[in-house]
């Protein structure tokens, strides 16, 4: 069930989001902070410039603070330590997924070796 939460409603079949929709009923604070995820996510995916991107990413911060989870605090410290890095990701598009993947494989495998 936990792996259901890790994807984007977008990508789940029929089964999981029925899944997905019983454990918010059990859950409503699960389901804020899901839907706070896949907010995070539609504002990285929008063709925005850095102005607006960084505008999005405060105003995103601002409603998860007021919303009071706290499963994002380390999240939102980092984003509000980091915010002019992050926010440059809307000029180029450019982020560096491809090196701290290929990082965290080889990591995996000196430990294993």
């Amino acid at each position: 069930m936990y792996w259901v939460l890790r994807h984007n409603y977008a990508n789940l079949n029929d089964d999981d989001k029925v899944r997905l929709r019983r454990l918010f009923q059990y859950s409503p604070r699960l389901h804020q902070a899901y839907t706070l995820r896949e907010e995070l996510t539609a504002i990285f995916n929008l063709d925005l410039s850095l102005v607006d991107g960084r505008r999005r990413l405060e105003k995103w911060a601002a409603k998860v603070t007021r919303s009071g989870l706290t499963c994002f605090h380390k999240f939102l410290k980092t984003l509000h330590n980091h915010l002019t890095e992050i926010a440059n990701y809307f000029d180029k598009r450019a982020s560096s997924g491809f090196v701290e993947g290929t990082n965290n494989k080889l990591k995996t495998i000196t430990r294993r070796s």
